[in-house]
């Protein structure tokens, strides 16, 4: 049982009329019972709550930063039902608004749409439904709460989508549907064509000249359906917030405009999350179905107090693929983590595949090292210098055993990592 506002109200009106008119004890008597018995009337007149029947359509997936809505349908087999309802939602769900006047009569349906926004990714989930039903005089209600599950998906936003479309003129280029010449080691025989100046000697086929009136070269094009593991480090260092989102969140953005463009390649792409355990994991997609199964992968995913396990990760890349392949390490660029934990099992990775490795750099260092003025500036601008070296210290030593880095801001980083794709296909080391 709840009391609604009207009852207190009334109760302060009747203790002025009583004041006024008859000040005695009888008088306040009265104005007690007469209340309790309009709270007495309410409680047993008012539709039954408990006996309300709920569930759910709508939304169960939302991109990060949209708005979905849930609507919640209610069978009522009782008396009429009037009052408020509250759809109540985790707090990170963003529900707009939770509470709903409803008016359900007797044996009839209704419904109320709540609308999510949710402000962060994984799954938000609902709570409970509280019903409030007020009887007819308005001064008490019956009161019950209800589970009716439901669960929306937030996923990744996928803001780097907007570099995609200039990464696919780029790939059409190298796949050869303009006429680009391209030589490598690894790259496939597309068709002969035209000496002209500028063309490498080595491109010469010199049987197909000597049929031919003119100098003849053969054009390459890079071998389609390579194999491409993109691993995300979901780590301690993933944790770390840049700007107004968390590493691994910028890592997501970039490995999803990776993967979609090498997709669109012809490449086969296969995820993994891994800290200490796989915590997500993507593999056998064909290249039309890619991007669902890994934006749902990631979307529950979330970063671990722990340092990577990088002699497990590099046992369970070996495990996953068995041709040679480009493996996307998606970390930090820590140097004490790189040369402790990734270093020394390096070896073993290196020599069977491809590896890039891709870092998030904080933009606010930057700022940070050039700051002067009073003593906590020095002090930040000191710090972001031994960071800054740090990082270039752990590219350094990556750098030395051939292992190609990409190193930039979240803003920076998904345009970066394609181009870098790009530059190793037209090289012919995929």
């Amino acid at each position: 049982m709840a009391l609604t506002g009207r009852t207190p109200l009334l109760a302060g009106i009747g203790a002025v009329i009583v004041g006024l008119a008859a000040p005695s004890a009888t008088g306040i008597a009265v104005v007690v019972v007469v209340l309790l018995l309009g709270v007495v009337v309410d409680v047993v007149f008012a539709g039954s709550p408990r006996a309300l029947r709920f569930s759910r359509t709508g939304a169960t997936s939302v991109r990060l930063g949209e708005q979905a809505d849930v609507t919640l349908h209610i069978e009522n087999p009782g008396r009429r039902v009037r009052g408020v309802l509250r759809d109540a939602w985790q707090p990170s769900a963003g529900a707009v608004a939770d509470r709903h006047r409803v008016d359900v009569g007797a044996r009839q349906r209704g419904q109320v749409t709540t609308t999510l926004r949710p402000t962060r990714r994984g799954d938000r989930k609902a709570v409970r439904v509280t019903v409030r039903s007020v009887g007819p005089l308005g001064l008490a209600a019956r009161q019950c709460s209800h589970d009716v599950p439901w669960t929306v998906r937030s996923l990744p936003p996928f803001e780097s989508r907007k570099h995609l479309p200039s990464r696919l003129a780029r790939l059409q280029q190298l796949d050869g549907r303009q006429a680009v010449l391209i030589r490598g080691q690894g790259t496939e025989f597309d068709s002969l064509r035209e000496y002209v100046v500028g063309d490498d000697v080595r491109s010469i086929d010199w049987r197909a000249s000597a049929r031919a009136a003119d100098m003849m070269v053969r054009t390459w094009r890079p071998e389609r359906d390579r194999r491409i593991l993109i691993v995300l480090d979901t780590g301690r260092t993933s944790a770390g917030r840049v700007g107004d989102v968390p590493r691994l969140d910028a890592a997501m953005d970039a490995a999803l405009l990776l993967a979609t463009l090498a997709s669109h390649a012809g490449d086969r792409v296969d995820l993994v999350a891994y800290d200490r355990r796989v915590k997500a994991s993507v593999s056998g997609t064909s290249s039309t179905d890619l991007l669902p199964p890994l934006v749902n992968a990631m979307a529950p995913v979330e970063p671990e107090l722990v340092e990577l396990d990088a002699r497990g990760m590099v046992a369970e890349v070996l495990r996953r693929v068995r041709q040679r392949s480009l493996v996307v390490l998606l970390t930090g660029l820590d140097a004490a983590p790189i040369e402790h934990g990734l270093l020394p099992v390096l070896s073993s990775l290196t020599a069977r595949h491809e590896l890039l490795v891709a870092g998030i750099a904080d933009p606010r260092v930057a700022e940070m090292t050039a700051g002067r003025g009073d003593a906590q500036a020095v002090y930040e601008a000191a710090a972001a210098e031994r960071t800054t070296a740090e990082r270039r210290h752990a590219t350094a030593l990556l750098a030395r055993h051939g292992v190609s880095v990409v190193d930039a801001t979240p803003e920076h980083l998904p345009p970066a990592l394609a181009d870098r794709y790009l530059a190793l296909k037209s090289e012919g080391r995929l």
